[in-house]
Parts: structure tokens; C-alpha cells; sequence
């Protein structure tokens, strides 16, 4: 090779190598935002984790457990994760429905008996599969507002009778709490072991998920957890942003742990931390096998009914080329590659997650605030880590 050839390679790596060194780290850059957004909130306390290649690249953890800054947040901090726990409860149905010991075609009603509605025999014809995937035609979050009353579960059933169908199974999307959690009697009458103990047995000990568990009283008794805070006031500064926005104060104030959706477990029990939610991802992106299996997870993963109202939600409607439901998992097609996702949110409570096949890596992320902070902060990690992601070929 001539010294002119030799001199154009080496001018070439110099010039990556300036272009590398100027851009700044990713996970630098996501800590910063993270930090910055929960300030400008003013949130108690959060934390996120990142995993790239089966690899925590990064765990970052902000602020307090409460108001009284008793605590720091740290990586085993216990929060509760409200509707990411509908993500287990699927995984492990989905499970024993491919070990042929529940099956996901059976009729609800064999199992809670007591579960009508106001068209005769409309209630039969929904099976485990479509409350799984919220396609049971149900009116969307149908007597929750009970639940949020602290009504007794059977009291709340018992109202159903009332309620007439939108459409038949499987042919429209109705987001379910109350419904979702039939599949906890329909568990644990096939399975003759409690619900809370199988998922315990199946999914937290054999991933070492060390501090999470299922339940009030299981909270109540966890050593570190973080506490609920609800927005008590939003106070204008009298100033705007540098994109002309108006900003304003947040005020928040703490609240006690309500125990009326611990009540539809599989829909919102479940308590973990930060760490728990790294082992889950990992699972999740197929580094457990002996744990979930690739058939598990290809099954729970796939579309079961189109959620056309997420095609609207306003952070995500550029980005979102589908959204569905699969069993316990939301489905999101962004551009050439998908996030299998959840969200959850609880009387204080905000969790988030999401996973990419195609590229390999997942997202997790906690706080104790009901804050929509939480929204941005996951559309920018999706939409930035997949930038990097495919224009420079890189690990996060």
C-alpha cells in the first residue's frame, strides 16, 4: 500500500475516532434527562434500568421513598407495579396453558360462576384468552370505579349482570381490571395452588427477583418500599420555557397504600424493585430459557386485538406504526422494529417496561408519583436508544 494510502486510513480513524469521543454517552445523556424531568416535576423519587445484550448497562437511581427524605431510592427499593403486573400474570398463564394444564379456551364462567351479563349468555361465550388480551367486548374499565371505592370483589361481580356487551369476543378492544384478574380462580382451581404462591414459585425465585411479591400485606412487610404521593397542586411560575411554555410548580403529597387493587391481583399486585425489573427484562428477552421459554414468549407477544386508542396517545402518535395486545404484553411497531411494553399506574404509583426483540435490549422504569413524566421519558428512551441503536451499530 503507498504512504498516500497509508496517510487516508489513518486520517479516516482519526476522524471516527473525534466523532466518537464528541458524541455524547448514551446512557450519560438518558441519566441527565431522567434527573432533570423528575426535578422539573419535582418528584420524590424514581429509578430506571437499562439492559442491552442480557447486560445492565445502566441502573440510576433519584431522590427520596418520601416527602420526608427518610430514605434514599435505591436498586432494591420496593414499588408497587400497579398494571406492568398484568405482564406476569399473562407470562404464567401462557405457561401452564402450553404445559396443557389450564386451557385458555375455557369459558370464564366455569370458573367464577357468579359472572353474568345483561344479554343472556353473553358471559359464556368469553374465554380465558380474551380476558387476557382485553378483547372480552366489555366496556372499557368496567366498574372500576367500584374497585376504587374498596368494594368487595364478589359485590363488584355481581354488578356485571347489568352491563351490556359492546361487542362480541375478540372483536373490540376494552381495557379490563377487574375482568383481567378471572384468571387468578382460574388458575388456582386447576392448578390447587394459590396464585400468588405459583407465580412465586414459577417466575420470582427461579429468576432471583429477590424483592418482589404479590400483595398488601406482602408490601406492608417489605423492609425498604418507596411511598405513594399524589399531585396535591400545580402552581404557575409566571415563566416560560425556552420553547415558550408556560412552567409550573408541582406540589406533591403523600398518601397510604390503598389495598383495592391489590384485590385483582394478576391485574395490579404484584411489588418489586428496580432490580426484580432487570431479571424480568432479561427473562423476557430470552435469556432464561429454563425459566420462559422461547414459545412462551413468542406467544405472549403476539398481536391478539388492534388498540387503535394508543395509535392516539399523544407522545407516541408519530412514532407508532400499530399498537395491539397480546396476553399481559402491549405490542408497539415503531418503524422497522417493535417494543412488547406496559405501563401502570396506581393511586401514586407510576411503573413502566418494555422490551425490543429486533434490537435487543429493555427498559425499565419506576417512581412514586402519579406524574405523565413518566410518558416522555419512555418515548424519548425508545425513540433515541433505536437511533443509536441502527445508525452506529453500538451497544448502549
Amino acid at each position: 500500500m503507498t504512504i498516500r494510502g497509508l496517510t487516508l486510513i489513518f486520517l479516516s480513524l482519526i476522524a471516527q475516532l473525534a466523532t466518537a469521543q464528541n458524541q455524547p454517552d448514551f446512557n450519560q445523556t438518558f441519566q441527565q434527562t431522567f434527573h432533570q424531568e423528575l426535578k422539573k416535576h419535582n418528584i420524590p423519587g424514581g429509578t430506571y434500568v437499562i439492559l442491552d445484550n442480557n447486560k445492565i448497562t445502566a441502573l440510576e437511581t433519584y431522590g427520596y421513598v418520601d416527602l420526608a427524605k427518610s430514605q434514599r431510592v435505591t436498586a432494591s427499593t420496593v414499588f408497587r407495579l400497579a398494571s406492568v403486573s398484568k405482564t406476569f400474570a399473562g407470562t404464567l398463564a401462557t405457561m401452564l396453558a402450553q404445559e396443557n394444564k389450564i386451557d385458555l379456551n375455557a369459558p370464564v364462567t366455569r370458573f367464577v360462576p357468579q359472572f353474568a351479563l345483561a344479554n343472556k349468555g353473553a358471559a359464556d361465550k368469553i374465554q380465558l384468552k380474551h380476558v387476557l388480551s382485553h378483547s372480552s367486548g366489555l366496556l372499557p374499565n368496567a366498574y372500576d370505579n367500584l374497585l376504587n371505592e374498596n368494594w368487595h370483589l364478589d359485590k363488584i361481580i355481581s354488578q356485571f349482570k347489568k352491563l351490556k356487551p359492546l361487542c362480541p369476543p375478540a372483536q373490540c378492544y376494552g381495557y379490563q381490571n377487574i375482568a383481567y384478574s378471572f384468571i387468578e380462580p382460574a388458575i388456582e382451581q386447576q392448578i390447587e395452588i394459590s396464585f400468588a404462591d405459583l407465580l412465586t414459585q414459577r417466575i420470582f425465585e427461579p429468576l432471583k427477583m429477590r424483592d418482589a411479591s404479590i400483595g398488601y400485606t406482602a408490601f406492608q412487610q417489605a423492609r425498604y418500599t418507596a411511598q405513594p404521593h399524589i399531585l396535591h397542586k400545580r402552581i404557575a411560575t409566571g415563566h416560560k420555557n425556552k420553547k415558550g411554555q408556560k412552567t409550573y410548580n408541582y406540589l406533591w403529597k403523600g398518601v397510604k397504600v390503598k389495598p383495592s387493587y391489590y384485590k385483582v391481583a394478576p391485574a395490579a399486585g404484584v411489588n418489586a424493585s428496580i432490580l426484580d425489573l432487570a431479571k424480568w427484562l432479561a427473562a423476557n428477552l430470552g435469556h432464561n430459557p429454563e425459566v420462559i421459554s422461547p414459545a412462551v414468549i413468542n406467544e405472549t407477544a403476539i398481536p391478539r386485538i388492534q388498540t387503535k386508542k394508543d395509535m392516539r396517545r399523544r407522545l407516541w402518535r408519530k412514532h407508532l406504526k400499530n399498537a395491539s395486545y397480546g396476553y399481559g404484553w402491549r405490542i408497539y411497531q415503531l418503524a422497522d422494529y417493535k417494543v412488547v411494553y406496559h405501563s401502570g399506574w396506581v393511586q401514586g404509583f407510576r411503573a413502566d417496561i418494555g422490551y425490543s426483540p429486533e434490537l435487543g435490549i429493555g427498559f425499565a422504569m419506576l417512581v412514586n408519583a402519579e406524574t405523565n413524566a413518566v410518558n416522555k421519558l419512555s418515548r424519548d428512551f425508545w425513540t433515541q436508544a433505536h437511533q443509536l441503536k441502527t445508525k452506529q451499530n453500538t451497544r448502549l
